[in-house]
């Protein structure tokens, strides 16, 4: 169901449009920059607060387990209430989290705020999109949403430079603090330029029972995974967090099953193709979500990389990712996503099985450069179909929430990984600390991480199913009218209508 807009419909090539573009490439970038800095910032976090394995591990899931339990709640919210409101209360909740993780005297403190940077993360992300969606001309819509993955794709790429050269020259709390000036530019631009927007067909109270049961099974989950290696899996808290975990997952889905409108419609996973996209989407960014949560720590504890240097070391991925993810999705829009989606997932694998050859010499070229390289061929390969298979393969109702939902497994696949990797590799205690340990437990990590991503291909050919003539011709049409979306993950924002139902003028 589509509504009629209450403003004027904005131009890309006026000043109104860019001025929305500004805000909400600036507002996405706020999130984009501290989520890939922040894994180069564990080393002298660590240090700082003589943390162990299991304190850096949370430090990364507060922020997932807060951001992936609440964002469909963030996007219903916007519907709700205004996206351009919640998007900036999301700006400012983001700031002052991050305040609060700049100035952390401690470890809890700092676990504290990332969980808080969560929530904040998890209002404006959605809105981002949704902005663009509600505010451009339909004609000018793809031009608007390209030109906001293009710009975010950079700030993405700049980030982890940026964030090496403040940790290096001054410390690791200004990655923190650099959010705060930019997200007095967003609120000031939004604020001023950017038109409100609502869905005035949502109906229903938001999900909040259903927020809340996810959410403590995901902190469940994460947090029995974590401390078990130092408390013993027997231990009293490990297994209550584990209890805690299943009893709340279990009551979501029976929540979900009876809500009226429900934050997540289980109907959506009658469809074998979305179910089977989803589970590769949980496998290979699980495997992804893990390494990378490594990797900076092999790069500067083993092999001698300063911050800098371990921030730069993932550019070229990036830069390859940039330059030919549009062209995957077009050949997957001719052959169909299985090939793809089966072969990719085995050369993400192959790319991080290379990765073990990182050693004390830290050589980029012979050690580093190889298994970068591969990893960014195969998720060249992998991630275009991949996401556009979950768009596409949901009832149209629920278009809007098939994204969502993609989007949100693959951060849980994330967490969970952060959490049971560094565990099956042996790296626990302050074993980071100790170069000879840590590069053990890493060419451990990476090669589970290889051969989970390739599981992920195998479950693709098995399960994957490659769409009609007529299909293929609707999934082009619905990748030109947003701009050729998805670039290098499953879409950052996403337009969300209220649960159930699909966003306003929205047919993704």
């Amino acid at each position: 169901m589509t509504s009629a807009p209450d403003h004027e419909e904005l131009r890309l090539s006026s000043g109104p449009g860019r001025w929305v573009l500004t805000a909400t490439v600036l507002g996405s970038a706020v999130t984009a920059i501290d989520a890939t800095v922040v894994g180069i910032a564990l080393p002298a976090i660590g240090r700082t607060f003589a943390m162990p394995v299991s304190s850096l591990q949370w430090v990364v899931t507060a922020y997932l387990v807060s951001l992936a339990g609440l964002l469909l709640v963030g996007g219903a919210l916007g519907d709700r209430y205004g996206r351009r409101r919640v998007f900036i209360i999301g700006v400012e909740w983001f700031a002052v989290s991050s305040l609060v993780c700049a100035l952390a005297p401690d470890a809890g403190v700092l676990i504290a705020g990332r969980a808080l940077q969560g929530v904040g993360g998890a209002l404006l992300t959605p809105g981002s999109l949704a902005i663009l969606q509600a505010s451009f001309a339909k004609d000018d819509r793809a031009r608007a949403i390209g030109a906001w993955s293009g710009l975010g794709g950079v700030a993405t790429a700049i980030g982890p430079f940026a964030g090496g050269f403040l940790i290096s020259a001054v410390s690791w709390r200004l990655i923190f603090l650099i959010n705060l000036p930019l997200s007095v530019v967003v609120v000031a631009i939004a604020s001023r330029h950017v038109p409100e927007t609502r869905d005035p067909t949502a109906a229903g109270p938001v999900d909040v029972l259903g927020a809340t049961l996810v959410t403590l099974g995901l902190v469940g989950l994460a947090g029995g995974l974590i401390e078990a290696p130092s408390d013993g899996w027997s231990s009293p808290l490990v297994m209550t967090l584990l209890v805690l975990s299943a009893v709340s997952f279990v009551a979501f889905v029976v929540a979900e099953g009876r809500e009226r409108y429900p934050m997540l419609p289980l109907a959506i996973f009658r469809s074998r193709q979305f179910s089977a996209t989803n589970a590769v989407t949980f496998v290979v960014y699980a495997a992804i979500g893990g390494a990378l949560f490594l990797l900076p720590v092999q790069l500067q504890q083993v092999s001698h990389y300063s911050p800098l240097e371990a921030g730069s070391a993932l550019l070229p991925l990036t830069a390859v990712m940039l330059a030919f993810s549009a062209r995957s999705g077009a050949l997957a829009v001719r052959l169909g996503p299985r090939l793809q989606m089966a072969v990719g997932p085995v050369v993400v694998g192959a790319g991080m099985a290379l990765l073990r050859l990182i050693g004390p010499s830290g050589d980029y070229v012979t050690e580093v450069l190889p298994g970068v390289l591969l990893l960014a061929l195969g998720l060249v390969i992998t991630v275009a179909p991949l996401t556009a298979t979950a768009l596409s393969s949901a009832p149209v109702e629920h278009a809007g929430m098939a994204s969502a939902v993609n989007n949100d497994v693959a951060r849980a696949g994330g967490l969970i990984a952060v959490a049971l990797l560094p565990v099956l590799s042996g790296l626990t205690g302050h074993s980071y600390v100790h170069p000879e340990a840590f590069e053990a437990g890493f060419r451990h990590a990476v090669v589970f991480a290889g051969a989970a991503a390739a599981v992920g291909g195998l479950v693709a050919a098995a399960l994957i199913r490659n769409p009609g003539a007529a299909e293929r011709v609707a999934d082009s049409a619905r990748a030109r009218r947003h701009g050729g979306v998805p670039v290098c993950c499953p879409l950052e924002a996403t337009p969300l209508g209220p649960a159930g139902r699909e966003p306003v003028e929205s047919n993704l």
